[in-house]
Parts: structure tokens; C-alpha cells; sequence
């Protein structure tokens, strides 16, 4: 079942970088509580996700933040080496966005954002998208027609609904 307005986003182990190394997150410590932005997209260092998804936050990451955005959170189905990686290389790091990597693409299964293109090597991988969450529930969710695409998950748009 692909999530939706309303619904409370399912717990599950993410990783991070740590200082000494790979770290898991529970996804539940980061919504508790707490409105954030999390936007999950087809892969690291591909083409729209580098060119266009992660520089639309890393533009508006302070108006959000204006507007009660505690955290911003990229995630996607690579480990948590390839996310810090990407994460220092795009300058979503230093913008202060929070990269996860959901390595067995369980949270991304689990709320039906998945997907499989294996002529280009992707197996089970993230639909383009971004939600505001609010809590743990979704009060905004933008979901990309395909992979290619970058139009309504951007920071722009999310920004714009939240008024």
C-alpha cells in the first residue's frame, strides 16, 4: 500500500555516517514529535537527483526551516558511505540536510515508494518524491509520474503548499 495524506509513517532501521563509522537510525526518533521534510529519490549521484531533487532543498532549506522545519532528510535505497559521500559532494551536507540510506530499501517497501528498472540497474529503488511530516503523519506528499522527473517533489513546491 503506497502511503498517503493522514497516515503515520511505519518505524524502521536506517543508517547513517557516524563518527566511527556506520550508525542505524530509527526513523521513529527522527518523527517523533518533530515536522519535518523527508524526500526520497531513485539513487545517489544519478543525474536529476544530483542536478535538480537535492539542490531544490539545499535552496530553500532556511525558508523551511522558517516555517517549523526542524530537519530535512534525503533518503534513498544506497548505504550510509555513498550517502555521506553524496551528501559532501552536492552540498546537501553542509546545508545541514540529514542523508539516510535505507540500504535493504525496507522503509521505502513499506510505504509503497518502491520500484524496479533492472535495464538500468535498479532494484528496488525509491519513487522521486517529498512529504511534510508532521509527527509522524503526512500532512503533504508529492509524488513524481516517474523516475526522470523532478517537477511537484521539489523544495519549491513543498514550500509553496505550506503557505
Amino acid at each position: 500500500m503506497t502511503i498517503k495524506i493522514g497516515d503515520t509513517l511505519p518505524d524502521a532501521t536506517v543508517l547513517t555516517m557516524g563518527p566511527d563509522g556506520p550508525q542505524a537510525v530509527q526513523m521513529s526518533d527522527k518523527l517523533k514529535g518533530r515536522k519535518i521534510v523527508l524526500f526520497g529519490l531513485p539513487g545517489a549521484y544519478t543525474g536529476t537527483c544530483t542536478m535538480a531533487h537535492v539542490p531544490s532543498f539545499i535552496r530553500n532549506a532556511q525558508a523551511l526551516a522558517d516555517k517549523g522545519v526542524a530537519e530535512i532528510i534525503c533518503l534513498s535505497v544506497n548505504d550510509p558511505f555513498v550517502m555521506k559521500a553524496w551528501g559532501d559532494a552536492t552540498g546537501a551536507a553542509d546545508a545541514g540536510i540529514t542523508m539516510l540510506g535505507d540500504a535493504d530499501a525496507s522503509f521505502t517497501k513499506a510505504i509503497g515508494m518502491d520500484f524496479s528498472a533492472p535495464p538500468v540497474g535498479f532494484i528496488d529503488r525509491s519513487k522521486r518524491y517529498a512529504m511534510l511530516v508532521d509527527d509522524g503523519v503526512v500532512q503533504l506528499l508529492n509524488e513524481e509520474p516517474g523516475p526522470g522527473q523532478c517537477d511537484v517533489s521539489g523544495g519549491e513546491t513543498l514550500l509553496d503548499q505550506m503557505g
